[in-house]
């Protein structure tokens, strides 16, 4: 038996005015063809991983042909998603040549969109589909941020997406996927699939799977797929700074050969999340409400969740509201993770480590994110920004954040970065000297991925509404796109029965 694997990852953001470019693809997580595939990914905590150990376990031959995933940013521009494509294309036909393949396996985010392709992951989907033809199978992990379509559930034998946020179950789904394919090739399973689009926004802060009420969902979920002739159930909270048609949560349920059972369940299920849709949506707190409230409560390190400029979804990195708060409030043993800012970290580097910088920090991309903040600041390390995540999210692979500088004023420090990525956890801070346990306040450029790491050691974590291009006011999104209206914003939030 022979399978085909690899994919092209990206969450795009058409609110963020950075355009994603090859060299994104190539410099960020990176971009890793045939033989790269199986000498970087077997036991790491990304779906290519789970499909090279689903392969090992089933004995199976795994033929990898190009995986890459860029960083959150704007839309890809065509002619990189074109080059990308045509050399995946081209490496399924070699593949082919070489031997028949029995299927394909797809490591897609679900949130994808190119100039001039709104559903990026079903174009790439369908192009798959229409090389390989109608009988073998493709199988598909998305994100749990995807913004699924008919087209994707047309085209791909099987959806099976995350099931976890933070994200900390990749290699399983990646493994469950490989489970799926062999048992379709070999069991004479069929797989078919169900859509039930969701005309809502789903908060954050609502979304984190071991905490209720999310877990409530997932529960449900996992329940569903226990039951006879259900082989998956995906739950998809949408990515909402993706202005597309097919924007929003969305539930696939995968049936082996009963349309009617996959429908009904989909129905269901989406009708259960529907009626209860209040409690999936929350009001973030203000910077200054939620400082005193965890000052209140007296657990430290109180962590704010700068969710509305997560460079995990898109965002510049360099919105200044929570600095500049932490500064007029004097506060001490207080942290900033991350601000993007090559500038800054030029000049540092120029002071050298003990040296001292006058300057402004952030709020350099747009106005939205706020005025630059003055600093007269100690430099207190730097880097080259190289580093290894320490887990659970992509435990054991490479990172790096660039160029790096680690400033202080007083009992403010700002860890300031070339690169935009979210801190998934205290890896690169610890690379600095920096102890994050021991603040008292951290500000992370994250809305819920950073929970996997630094949940176990916070005293309070709040959700903060500061100013920055994703917003949590969806409102203020003004979608152009959207088929159909959605709670809570041209339906009312009082709409929904308090269940």
């Amino acid at each position: 038996m022979r399978i085909a694997a690899g994919g092209v990852l990206h969450e795009t953001s058409t609110y963020s005015s950075l355009p994603t470019t090859l060299d994104d693809f190539i410099n960020d997580r990176g971009l890793y063809r045939g033989q790269e595939i199986m000498e970087t990914f077997p036991g790491s905590n990304v779906c290519i991983g789970g499909f090279i150990d689903g392969a090992k376990k089933h004995g199976f031959e795994l033929v990898p042909l190009l995986w890459t995933f860029a960083f959150p940013s704007g839309l890809i521009e065509r002619k990189t998603y074109d080059a990308l494509l045509e050399e995946f294309l081209q490496r399924l036909k070699e593949a082919e040549q070489a031997g028949p393949l029995d299927g394909v396996l797809l490591d897609l985010h679900g949130a994808m969109v190119i100039e001039g392709i709104e559903d990026g992951d079903g174009h790439f989907i369908s192009k798959v589909r229409e090389y390989i033809g109608p009988d073998r199978p493709i199988l598909v992990t998305p994100d749990l941020h995807g913004n699924h379509t008919p087209l994707r559930v047309q085209e791909a034998t099987a959806i099976l997406g995350y099931d976890t946020y933070p994200h900390i179950d990749m290699n399983e789904r990646g493994q469950e996927a490989a489970d799926l394919i062999v048992r379709i090739i070999q069991d004479d399973v069929k797989p078919v699939m169900s859509l039930y689009q969701l005309p809502f926004f789903w908060s954050t802060a609502c979304q984190v799977t071991v905490h209720q009420p999310m877990k409530e969902v997932m529960d449900y979920a996992h329940e569903i797929e226990s039951r006879p002739g259900i082989l998956s159930v995906t739950v998809s909270t949408g990515f909402p700074w993706a202005d597309v048609p097919d924007v929003g949560p969305s539930i696939i349920v995968v049936a082996d050969n009963d349309q009617s059972l996959a429908d009904k369940t989909a129905e269901e299920f989406g009708s259960w999340i529907w009626e209860r849709r209040r409690r999936w949506y929350q009001l973030p707190f203000s910077v200054k409400d939620a400082i005193k409230q965890g000052q209140d409560m007296g657990k430290y390190p109180i962590i704010l969740a700068d969710h509305a400029d997560n460079t995990g979804g898109g965002t510049a990195g360099d919105s200044t509201e929570i600095l500049q708060t932490f500064l007029d409030q004097k506060l001490d043993k207080a942290l900033i993770l991350y601000i993007v800012d090559p500038e800054v970290v030029a000049l540092a580097q120029k002071a050298g480590v003990g040296g001292v910088i006058e300057t402004e920090v952030g709020g350099k991309s747009h106005p939205t994110q706020g005025p630059p903040v003055k600093m007269k600041a100690e430099v207190k390390a730097l880097s080259e920004g190289k580093f290894k995540y320490d887990g659970p999210m992509y435990a054991g692979l490479a990172g790096n954040m660039g160029p790096s500088a680690w400033i202080q004023q007083d009992g403010v420090s700002v860890v300031v970065v070339t690169a935009r990525e979210q801190p998934f956890g205290p890896a690169f801070s610890k690379t600095l000297g920096i102890d994050c346990e021991s603040m008292n306040y951290i500000s992370v450029k994250s809305s819920a991925h950073f929970r996997a790491s630094f949940e176990p050691f916070a005293g309070s974590i709040f959700n903060v509404e500061a100013k920055a291009i994703h917003t949590h006011d969806f409102a203020k999104l003004n979608h152009q796109h959207r088929k159909q209206d959605f709670y809570p914003v041209e339906i009312p939030y009082d709409s929904a029965p308090d269940i």
